[in-house]
């Protein structure tokens, strides 16, 4: 089978940290041809995060599998015409600098779109370029800070905190990854390229979704905490979790009030709750107290038993449910397993890693994960095929432009 639908598409990233390379490494999962720029002393910054003894930087292996590195100094002539001729043959061209970064150094949108008129432009800012804050450098905590995640993933009465999960990062990446593909489509069919700006503050205000606009619509603060009521008092609905008796989490998600009566009396907890007065769910509509006494008792009732029961039964009554798992616990659940979304690679290196799989399954043009790459290791097969003989290669390195 061909390797990935988007063979034939060619990028150049001058990009960096994460945001501005998972884009770019899902293309090249997909059969693009990606080439990473880097600095020719030291490279991506990111080679030296998180890195494991003996196994080199999980974060930059997980962001840049796949695709080829070539070294520039930007600051030299040289090395700007380099960049400009392999632009001059790309259709996607990629950098996540703070504004301003990428004129000075030769790869701003003006300058770019001179020498390849249906070239798409993906420019990546922290807080986006019209606010007070856009000459400002941005990471994934600043945009789960500005952007309200932290209150959705926090408890009452305690800290909100930022995660250890990229949400903003990710979220970025794949608004790009998405975006390149339609304007590249637009490109091919007008002959028009154009320059796409996305935000980390902006994924992230996205990705928050309904839950977003039923705040800004209320002009409340969503409830928190170990549920999520959902609704009105005739159609409720609620997504909570509960620890079973030895302290494993669970979770289940109910749409209506058939799902409340279906669900717990698979449990065998309808009677006890009918008891208390919660044969209907719509009763802890808007009514905080009703809210908390239930999920007191629900505590108690699911601290009767265990967690594998408790699914089964739910599951076995067709309501959505599943068990909380840790990070390590999810690298290792079954259907994540069988459906390759984890998934192995062969590293020259390193042996058989375990490796993210990727997020689609083509029938006809599967995707193929690779692995990131060393400082420069494409620079003479690049430069060659732009022209350069061996002997104009080993100049470049001698004088510091590669």
């Amino acid at each position: 089978m061909a390797h990935g639908p988007l063979q034939g598409v060619k990028v150049v990233s001058c990009s960096t940290a994460q945001a501005g390379t998972v884009p770019y490494m899902l293309m090249a999962d997909l059969g693009a041809d990606v080439i990473k720029i880097e600095t020719p002393k030291g490279g991506d910054g990111s080679r030296g995060m998180t890195v494991l003894p003996g196994m080199g930087s999980t974060f930059f292996e997980t962001n840049n599998r796949g695709v080829k590195s070539v070294t520039l100094n930007l600051k030299e002539p040289e090395g700007r015409a380099i960049l400009h001729k392999l632009v001059a043959e790309a259709d996607i061209f990629g950098q996540n600098f703070r504004p301003g970064a990428a004129e000075k150094n030769g790869f701003g949108w003006e300058e770019l779109r001179k020498i390849n008129p249906k070239l798409v432009y993906v420019s990546i800012s922290g807080y986006g370029t019209k606010g007070p804050n856009g000459h400002l450098p941005g990471t994934d905590s600043m945009a789960q800070a500005l952007g309200g995640i932290a209150e959705a993933y926090s408890m009452p009465g305690q800290k909100m905190r930022t995660g250890i999960a990229s949400v903003a990062d990710e979220s970025t990446a794949m608004l790009a990854f998405g975006g390149a593909l339609a304007a590249l489509h637009h490109a091919r069919t007008t002959g028009v390229g154009q320059k796409i700006e996305l935000s980390l503050l902006g994924s992230l205000v996205r990705l928050l979704g309904w839950t977003f606009t039923t705040t800004m619509w209320r002009n409340k603060n969503p409830v928190t905490g170990q549920a999520r009521v959902t609704g009105t008092a005739e159609r409720p609905g609620i997504s909570a979790s509960f620890n079973d008796r030895d302290g494993k989490p669970l979770v289940f998600q109910l749409t209506g009030p058939e799902d409340w009566q279906d669900a717990m009396t698979s449990l065998g907890f309808l009677d006890a709750l009918k008891a208390k007065g919660f044969g209907h769910l719509g009763v802890i509509i808007d009514n905080d107290a009703k809210r908390e006494e239930l999920l007191a008792l629900l505590d108690e009732l699911f601290a009767t038993g265990t967690r594998e029961d408790w699914v089964g039964k739910l599951r076995g009554a067709d309501i959505v449910s599943a068990p909380i798992n840790t990070m390590l616990e999810a690298s290792n659940d079954p259907d994540v397993i069988a459906n390759g979304h984890v998934t192995h690679v062969e590293h020259p290196k390193h042996g058989k890693l375990k490796v993210h799989g990727t997020p689609w399954r083509f029938s006809e043009t599967p995707a193929k994960p690779g692995i990131a790459p060393e400082l420069g290791e494409h620079n003479d097969a690049v430069l060659e095929a732009l022209g350069y003989d061996k002997a104009a290669v080993g100049d470049l390195k001698k004088r510091g432009v590669i």
